[in-house]
């Protein structure tokens, strides 16, 4: 009896030690991280709330429905300046969590791991769509875990360098997904994911107006971006415009570090001043239209640009004229965020769904790709040790002091009425996500709603969200857009409504169609004329007697001005003939104007098929340093070692050797045919037993990898880079050395070609 009551007493012993230990597994652990080195804005607060040991190497992030941040971790990432470990599948996407509410992530889990150099995700279509190279898959969500995974693109960021593949994943106003460095855009539509072109946008990163243009930049340039909505100009596949496409925007791309900053071809005049600070921008990514609605009134709108090469972010102040738009420092050599901590690296900026702005630091002390690393970066990364500074990762959430605390919104709670009533929120992340619900829930009874808000002229932004959505529930009717295009609704509005009327051309709505462009012409606003003049080319084939007229009334009224003749030319795909035929019989002098020229010049690309690369190129290519790199690691790396050093008993060093220096054609026999030593590299003899094969008798290089080997060559391991074209090579092919095999140091130094 004794032993039993024993036995329990134990047994309740160890029950309660494990309900106590139960209720103490979770802990709140948040990592405390400095910001003393770091200076923003006044006004502004810079707080770390996610970082190691959570994350790793982000560079992209999203939000879920809970409001939850969820981040693409590239680790494979230049981890060493060997980069070694590019290839392993170490990569991941990460749900990250708040459990104790305090605004600062203390647990993270895995939703996808196993992946190589992945860079960008979207939560759409109730799933989660993400990019790693080459390829773009779909994946649903259940339980915070992928299942039913769908391969939407295998050619999603085919070739090209990590530095240089699609990537952003943006969602558009008008229900499209669209990229940087890509001329592809993306939608699922009942059920079926559709891909067709649109304008080549860009490097790294993109972003948008409320309007909807679209913005982007690349390494030497902060800001670009589109004057006009995404494809209302392209449609015409023999003219690629340039008048309103691919605008650079800044005036100037200086930049204003606090500090000396490792950059690359430092060296080169003008780069950096007498100070060792670097001038212009040279690694500019991540653009942000700010839209969250937290920040003062003035700072609405500005675009804020990473530029993780000289550890900031820049603000700049965005003005609208008529269809143009300029971007500008907003306050004179000062940047919104400067930091003289190296490992800040902001790469990516997002809006939040609590209004502020958050920024993707990958904290990684090398930032430069391997295949574009000059010797000069090299050295001053080992000097630096930046090499060092390596599994880190930070999310930033930039505020405003005045911001008015709002506990962040879990969309997915919310029922149909809420959607709805988001759409005319002042948060930019709640109107796209709101709009992107009610078109995926497809829920019919919101329609009457949405329909009140097109009405709603005092809001022209929700009025836009509205007409989008109706259209993405396939509700949208050509009375809604009629009503609105006879109001006094805002231009943005009524530019929305005519891009969407093209797809109710049909020859019962032509006559009130002409009533309508008739009476928005009297407006006489430059920006509607120029949507007429570029959405019109499905009404024309049912009425060119009344459209031809019109078109030259517009060319007439804006013939200095090339945006609007490459309107019409858009308008007019397919009856290019007819109208040049109609131009010459109107005007005896039609051949001097503008319009002429750009009117026989698509016809003679027609002719010829002849189209925009939009509509014919399927990758981004690879570009030929990326291209040797490889091949130099999989050909020439073993002997001459990775970074170039040479390998003792094996090979001379490439690094700064006369034979990559002085002569392009020289290297180029030197690969082709070989070379035997003893050889003098640098004034120091080698002499090596082993033997340099050349590639010229191996079917599997040709003229243009051999191109692409000396062209890395030459950035790599050479101050000064020095070309050879493929026609050059070919004749250096007949160039052979005398006895047959390779070519002696002496015999190579003798040539004369």
């Amino acid at each position: 009896m004794n032993n039993k009551k024993s036995v329990l007493g134990i047994l309740s012993t160890i029950a309660l030690a494990l309900i106590m230990a139960g209720c103490n597994t979770v802990s709140y652990d948040e990592p405390i991280i400095s910001l003393d080195n770091y200076h923003i804005e006044p006004g502004f607060k810079l707080d770390v709330i996610a970082s190691e040991p959570f994350i790793e190497a982000p560079v992209a992030m999203d939000f879920d429905n809970k409001g939850r941040m969820w981040v693409v971790e590239m680790k494979g990432y230049m981890q060493n300046l060997e980069d070694s470990g590019a290839d392993m599948p170490n990569g991941t996407i990460s749900i990250l969590e708040d459990l104790d509410n305090d605004g600062i992530t203390d647990h993270s889990k895995v939703f996808i791991d196993g992946l190589i150099l992945p860079r960008a995700i979207a939560h759409v279509y109730g799933g989660l769509l993400y990019a790693e190279p080459p390829n773009l898959w779909f994946v649903n969500i259940k339980n915070d875990k992928p299942v039913n995974k769908v391969l939407v693109d295998s050619l999603y960021a085919d070739g090209g360098n990590v530095e240089h593949q699609p990537n952003g994943l943006m969602m558009h106003i008008d229900n499209w997904i669209y990229n940087a460095k890509s001329n592809f855009r993306y939608q699922m539509k009942n059920g079926k994911w559709i891909k067709e072109p649109t304008s080549f946008r860009g490097q790294w990163g993109i972003t948008k107006d409320n309007f909807g243009r679209l913005y982007y930049n690349n390494n030497s340039t902060q800001l670009i971006g589109d004057y006009v909505l995404p494809n209302t100009v392209i449609k015409n596949p023999y003219y690629k415009p340039n008048a309103t496409l691919n605008k650079t925007l800044t005036p100037d791309q200086r930049v204003y570090p606090l500090h000396a900053t490792s950059v690359n071809r430092g060296y080169q005049k003008g780069v950096l001043d007498k100070d060792s600070i670097l001038v212009n921008v040279t690694s500019a990514c991540g653009p942000l239209v700010y839209r969250g609605g937290q920040f003062p009134e003035n700072y609405f709108e500005n675009a804020f640009v990473c530029a993780p090469e000289a550890n900031l972010v820049k603000r700049n102040i965005l003005t609208f004229s008529d269809y143009k738009i300029t971007a500008n420092q907003a306050i004179p050599e000062k940047e919104f965020i400067a930091s003289t901590d190296e490992g800040f690296r902001p790469v990516n900026l997002f809006n939040g769904p609590d209004g502020h702005m958050y920024i993707v630091d990958m904290h990684r002390g090398i930032i430069q790709d391997k295949a574009f690393l000059t010797p000069y970066l090299q050295k001053h990364y080992a000097d630096k040790k930046l090499d060092t500074i390596i599994g880190m990762g930070r999310i930033l959430k930039v505020s405003h002091q005045n911001s008015t605390f709002k506990e962040t919104i879990k969309i997915e709670e919310l029922k149909s009425k809420a959607l709805v009533d988001l759409l005319k929120n002042s948060n930019g992340w709640l109107r796209d996500r709101a709009q992107q619900l009610l078109v995926f829930k497809n829920d019919k009874k919101t329609i009457p709603l949405i329909k009140e808000i097109t009405a709603d002229i005092a809001n022209p932004i929700s009025q836009i969200h509205a007409i989008h959505t109706l259209n993405g529930l396939q509700a949208l009717d050509y009375n809604i857009l009629e009503n609105i295009l006879y109001s006094n609704s805002d231009s943005a509005v009524i530019n929305h409504a005519l891009t969407l009327l093209e797809q109710f051309a049909s020859a019962d709505n032509l006559v009130s169609t002409e009533k309508i462009i008739s009476h928005l012409l009297q407006k006489n606003d430059k920006e509607i004329d120029l949507y007429i003049a570029s959405t019109l080319g499905e009404w024309i084939p049912f009425s060119t007697e009344t459209f031809f007229p019109l078109f030259m009334e517009l060319s007439h009224k804006y013939k200095t001005e090339k945006a609007y003749q490459e309107g019409i030319i858009n308008s007019l795909r397919s009856v290019e003939e007819d109208f040049l035929m109609f131009l010459n019989q109107l005007e005896k002098d039609s051949s001097e104007t503008m319009l002429f020229d750009l009117l026989t010049q698509t016809i003679n690309n027609k002719n010829k098929d002849v189209k925009n690369a939009i509509f014919t190129e399927t990758t981004v290519g690879t570009d030929a340093r990326t291209a040797g790199y490889k091949l130099y690691k999989n050909t020439c790396a073993a002997c001459h070692g990775i970074n170039g050093n040479g390998v003792d008993g094996l090979a001379p060093p490439l690094k700064d050797s006369e034979y990559v220096t002085e002569s392009a054609e020289r290297l180029a026999l030197i690969i082709l045919h070989g070379l035997s030593g003893p050889i003098h590299v640098n004034g120091k003899l080698y002499d090596l037993n082993a033997t340099m094969p050349g590639l010229a008798g191996n079917p599997e290089f040709t003229d243009k990898d051999l191109q692409d080997i000396i062209s890395y060559l030459n950035n790599a391991f050479a101050k000064k880079p020095n070309n050879i074209s493929i026609e050059k090579i070919k004749s250096l092919r007949e160039i052979k050395p005398k006895d047959g095999g390779t070519f002696s140091e002496k015999e190579l130094l003798e040539l004369k070609y």
